[in-house]
This record gives C-alpha cells, sequence and structure tokens, in this order.
C-alpha cells in the first residue's frame, strides 16, 4: 500500500520538509531503496548516505531541516522507525478457525476469532482468546489458558497450567513450563524434586526462539508485563522478573531469583539463584551475577562488581606489565651496600 509523505508524517506526529505528496510504497535501507521508498537516517553519516541513495524521502530527527529529497521529521526517529514498519510490512493474516489436522481435547475452548494451525495439540481444559494465533505444530497442555491477541510461532511448547496474558508473543522452539532443575541428594544419589507449580507471563511480554522458562516448585515463575526476552535464554524455577525488563541472548537466571522493573541484562549473563536485583538494574554481556544489586546500579565483570569499581581494576591491570617492567630494572639497580 502506497501512503503520501504527509500522511506518514501525520501517523508519526512529525512534520514534512519538501514536497507532502510525495508518494511512498516501501521502505528501505539507504543502499538498497529505489524510487518510491522511505528511509531512515538518525545522524549525519547515515544521513549523507541517505541523500546519496534513490528513496524519495527521508525519516530525520527534527534538526535536520534541508535536502534534496523530502523529509519526515520527528522527535525520536529510531520510535518512529518502529512505528512506521507496520505500515509497509503488515503482519501474516491466518485463517479463523481450528486446522482440520489439529487434536483439540472435548472441553477445550478456542475464541471462533482465534487461529489453531495444522497439527498443533490441545490438552484438556485449555482456554485461547480471541484473535490468538497459534501456529503449526504447537503443544497446548491442560489448563493452559491464552488471552487475547497473543501469537505462538510455529513449534512452540507449553506444559500443563501454564497462564499467558493478552498480547504476549513468543517465537519458535521456546518450552514454557518444562520442570525446575530441583534435587535433593539423598543416599549417595540425586532424588527429584517435584515441580507443581506454574508458569505466569503477564501482559505484552515477547520472549524469543528456543527460550525455556522453568515452571516453579509450588508457587509461579513470573515474568512481568512488557518484558522482552531475546533467544536462548534460561529462566530458572521460582524466579520472577519485573515489569518492562530485558533479557539480551543466551542469558541464565537461576532459580528463585527475583529481578526488578526496567532491568536490562546484557548478552550471556549469568546470575545465581536465590539473589535480588532491584528495579532499574543494568548488567554488562558476559558478566557473573553473585551478590544483591540495589537499585539503579550498573555491574560488570566475573564475579560482578560495580561498573565504576570493575573498571578501576581493568585500568589497573592494564598498567601491571609496565608496573612489572619498572620494578624488574629497580630490582637490578645496585643497592647501598654495594657503594
Amino acid at each position: 500500500m502506497a501512503y503520501t509523505a504527509a500522511e506518514i508524517a501525520e501517523h508519526l506526529q512529525g512534520e514534512v520538509v519538501g514536497e507532502p505528496s510525495t508518494p511512498l510504497a516501501g521502505f528501505a535501507s539507504a543502499e538498497a531503496a529505489k524510487a518510491g521508498d522511505l528511509t531512515f537516517a538518525e545522524n549525519d553519516y547515515y544521513f549523507t548516505r541517505a541523500e546519496a541513495g534513490a528513496a524519495s524521502a527521508i525519516l530525520v530527527p527534527t534538526e535536520f531541516t534541508q535536502s534534496a529529497k523530502t523529509l519526515i521529521r520527528v522527535k525520536n526517529p529510531r520510535v518512529a522507525f518502529a512505528r512506521v514498519l507496520p505500515l509497509f510490512f503488515p503482519p501474516a493474516t491466518h485463517p479463523k478457525g481450528v486446522h482440520p489436522s489439529a487434536v483439540v481435547a472435548p472441553d477445550a475452548v478456542v475464541d471462533p476469532t482465534a487461529s489453531v494451525g495444522a497439527l498443533c495439540v490441545l490438552g484438556a481444559g485449555v482456554r485461547i482468546g480471541p484473535r490468538t494465533v497459534v501456529e503449526s505444530g504447537c503443544h497446548i497442555g491442560d489448563r493452559c489458558e491464552i488471552g487475547e491477541d497473543a501469537h505462538l510461532f510455529p513449534r512452540v511448547t507449553l506444559y500443563p497450567a501454564v497462564r499467558l496474558g493478552n498480547r504476549v508473543s513468543i517465537h519458535s522452539g521456546t518450552v514454557i513450563g518444562s520442570d525446575g532443575f530441583g534435587y535433593v541428594f539423598d543416599g549417595g544419589r540425586h532424588i527429584k524434586i517435584p515441580q507443581v507449580g506454574t508458569v505466569v507471563i503477564q501482559d505484552d511480554v515477547e520472549i524469543g526462539a528456543n527460550v525455556t522458562i522453568d515452571r516453579g516448585a509450588l508457587g509461579p515463575t513470573v515474568i512481568g508485563l512488557g518484558t522482552k526476552i531475546d533467544n536462548l535464554v534460561q529462566v530458572g524455577h521460582n524466579v520472577v522478573i519485573g515489569e518492562h525488563s530485558v533479557l539480551v541472548a543466551q542469558v541464565g537466571v537461576a532459580g528463585s531469583t527475583r529481578l526488578g522493573s526496567r532491568v536490562t541484562l546484557g548478552g550471556q549473563v549469568g546470575v545465581a539463584g536465590h539473589l535480588k536485583l532491584g528495579n532499574e538494574v543494568t548488567v554488562a554481556a558476559q558478566s557473573g551475577v553473585m551478590h544483591h544489586i540495589p537499585d539503579g546500579e550498573k555491574w560488570l565483570g566475573s564475579p560482578a562488581r560495580p561498573d565504576r569499581q570493575t573498571k578501576r581494576q581493568l585500568i589497573a591491570l592494564q598498567q601491571l606489565p609496565e608496573l612489572l617492567r619498572r620494578v624488574s630494572e629497580l630490582e637490578k639497580r645496585p643497592g647501598p651496600e654495594a657503594s
């Protein structure tokens, strides 16, 4: 579908510099754009590339005022970028109803506006809300509840009694509600502790591909409102993650740890069990968290420490070879007794 620059600006609450009637039918990078495309530039470097390309219009910050091309100026180009892409790349549509090859328990309830794809399995007592999409090959265990406008991509597995809120997206290969890693050592062997809790995923959560979120031993594992979880993340049993947090790829959070709201864990961060990370905590990539972290702090390293402390230690380590060289030279000098 084509839009004019003026229509795009109205959608983004921005303004047009240049020709408002410029037709725009696509969105592409500066190098790949062709006539009729909109592109994106959030700084001078990308703006120069965009001007040199074939795009008909450029999405820019408000400080850009002149160009041979039509400009659409917005307060935050990156936010505008996220809002404009669905206009040109709308999500795929899915047929309403249940595919004939799906296996659905007699007492499962699927809203008529929902879509259940081929070869899905819906267990006893399952509830699926309006406009929710369950793509092919998903397994929804007994007593699971899924809210409105959720989207489960192919081959998602929900173990029994998992609860998903509204507008939850879960990507392929993810397993929600598998047993937590709970054992007690007795008589020379590990005895499994039954994991009889569940997982509760609140509204507007997105979970990447091949993520595993364990069910609680007794109570629930909880993923808070608006939290985003990247691919290949492991969340242990009884973990509670607050609202609007971000867990980047390959993060591992051990059991019974609590994360506050607006927490950011960089890629490959490991968090030990039974810890508490406060609100607005940031942990840098590849850090190993072994202690509680108060609200608002930034930590890094393994074991992780407050970032300023760790940075001072890293700087000191960089200076160590020179320090050792100087000490060696001092040791070679003749002492007072030699004279």
